[in-house]
């Protein structure tokens, strides 16, 4: 049948199983916004305030959803306002599609009206991209182009289509053929050889313990862990990005890892003898100095992305593979072992460990982070879907809200974009309309897309906003305090009467400011359907502990005074 290119571009995000995009229109990318109206009911537009929210929605609905997120805008400044959203996605390995709007053909690179080179500006934050400078390459152009954002390991991919291109008519007829590119054809399973390996160095260790990455997410490879971790009676510790891959509450679960991570995480990576690193690429924030890194450890690593291995940390078995299928041959030769006297040496850690012994402290009239996520959790019962921004507020997430479920934490984790937490929340309820989804944000990142309430007020979107306020730019000031002689320079600000905000989005609000009143607030904004919004005062100059200072050794964190607490 014949089709306009803005045609075939919808035609083909619904064979991909495409159901919502998020975007924003331009001149450029006007005609596939006019082909939208044939397509009512078939696939649902979401109208953002900026294209930045675009790109995080689509990150959140893929997180997810564990399917391909797809934004949309014009091009020039629309194109380039995408870019941090596909850093982010990038970093993070998350499958989202942008498709952009360009000049036209014979306009590219004569400076015309809001023309940018945007399939240059984004080579760096892609997966890959492409120019569509031809009408009869487009459908298969955007075939290839989720097959790549889905396959190995995953990102985004930008597709920029000229506007003469989106006119032009051509033949169209979907092929329902697999993609077959030379040059990618993503390595899935390990060889035999590799598998004894990793076997005999599990079966020799008396110190084992699991690095769980994102990686795990995004294989689907939960059992499997799970499965390992059993089977070997081997402890399992996060990263941030890990949260939810092995269920926080089961009794081989340390807690995340990392800068901000629990104790007992970090002394039982720094005394362990072997880590098993799944889906994760040994981060700066996980490793600490790379030079006394788990220092007594063989080391095992899986993941798909070859160029991982052996990047920052050296490794004695590199398994590059899906870590799903990886797991499946290792999991058949793995006999039980007996750890009980280093699950007692952790133990130990743990209660030791004094930091999170400030949730049960009677702070009298002041509101601290710790108690505010914590009680989120208790009174959601651990089970709703959590986006935050990036800061204290996100570090005590990882730390005061343990998830037992998959895809239920999602954070900018790689990038640490500001501004990724209330669009990601909304990208996140339309891939999960029956789960509840809180956005927990600071004062700051919260103003950075503040304006994407107007998309949740429009589209009626049942997500909880929770504003930790400072007002401060809390970690900055954490650094401050620390390192730089408490001179707060840039850190201290004005807000804006949050609730008042909220009301004149028509959006109910609360602003709480003692602990008494948590419980009530997250009643009050689970009675309402469509945007809430709880803005919780807290303490300006609280400390997420423990910190591993910046390149500082792993196990060397700076920790919460006993008489604090």
């Amino acid at each position: 049948m014949q089709l306009t290119g803005a045609e075939i571009i919808l035609e083909c995000l619904i064979r991909e199983g495409v159901e919502v995009m998020f975007g924003y229109p331009g001149g450029a990318i006007l005609p596939t916004y006019d082909a939208m109206s044939k397509y009512k009911g078939k696939i649902h537009h979401v109208l953002v305030r900026h294209e930045q929210g675009a790109s995080h929605m689509a990150d959140g609905y893929a997180r997810a959803s564990g399917r391909v997120g797809v934004c949309i805008a014009t091009s020039g400044p629309g194109a380039t306002n995408l870019v941090t959203g596909l850093a982010t996605a990038l970093m993070d390995s998350v499958p989202v599609i942008a498709i952009t709007g360009q000049v036209g053909t014979k306009a590219i690179g004569t400076d015309a009206f809001q023309e940018t080179d945007v399939t240059g500006v984004t080579i760096p934050v892609t997966k890959h991209n492409y120019l569509v400078t031809s009408v009869d390459e487009l459908a298969f152009t955007i075939k290839e182009a989720f097959h790549i954002a889905r396959t190995g390991r995953p990102g985004p991919v930008l597709i920029d289509v000229p506007k003469d291109v989106q006119n032009a008519t051509t033949d169209f007829e979907w092929d329902d053929t697999p993609v077959e590119l030379p040059g990618y054809k993503p390595t899935l399973s390990a060889s035999d050889q590799q598998i004894q390996q990793a076997v005999e160095l599990i079966h020799q260790a008396k110190r084992p313990i699991i690095l769980a990455g994102h990686g795990i997410t995004m294989s689907g490879a939960f059992q499997e862990v799970r499965d390992l971790a059993e089977i070997a009676n081997i402890p399992v510790t996060q990263t941030l990005l890990g949260k939810g891959s092995f269920p926080e509450g089961h009794p081989l679960s340390v807690g995340m890892m990392g800068m901000h991570g629990f104790a007992e995480s970090n002394y039982a990576i720094q005394d362990a003898d072997l880590l098993i690193a799944l889906g994760m690429r040994f981060d700066d924030r996980v490793t600490g100095n790379l030079k006394t890194y788990a220092p007594h450890a063989r080391k095992i690593h899986i993941e798909i992305d070859p160029t991982e291995i052996n990047k920052n940390v050296r490794v004695d078995v590199g398994i590059c593979g899906d870590l799903k299928m990886v797991l499946r041959q290792i999991l058949p030769h793995i006999q039980s072992q007996d750890h009980s006297e280093w699950l007692n040496k952790i133990r130990d850690w743990k209660e030791d460990s004094s930091e999170r012994d400030i949730i049960f402290t009677d702070m009298g009239n002041k509101l601290i982070g710790q108690q505010v996520i914590n009680d989120l959790w208790k009174y959601t019962e651990g089970n709703a879907i959590t986006v935050t921004d990036v800061g204290q507020h996100q570090m005590l997430e990882a730390q005061y809200y343990p998830h037992q479920r998959p895809k239920t934490m999602l954070t900018s984790g790689g990038l640490g974009t500001m501004g990724f937490g209330v669009p990601a929340a909304i990208g996140a309820k339309f891939a999960c309309p029956t789960e509840e989804v809180w956005a927990i944000v600071g004062d700051g990142g919260f103003q950075m897309t503040m304006t994407e309430l107007g998309t949740a007020v429009q589209e009626n979107v049942d997500v909880n906003i929770a504003i930790l306020n400072n007002g401060f730019l809390g970690m900055v000031r954490q650094w401050q305090e620390m390192f730089y002689e408490e001179r707060y320079e840039a850190t201290p600000m004005f807000n804006p009467d949050f609730v008042k905000l909220a009301e004149a989005y028509g959006i109910p609000s609360m602003r709480v400011t003692a602990r008494d009143q948590i419980e009530e607030s997250i009643r009050f904004a689970r009675s309402h359907q469509g945007p809430t919004l709880i803005e919780y005062v807290i303490e300006k100059d609280d400390i997420v502990y423990p910190m591993v200072p910046a390149g500082a050794d792993l196990h060397n964190m700076i920790r919460r005074p006993k008489q604090e607490g």
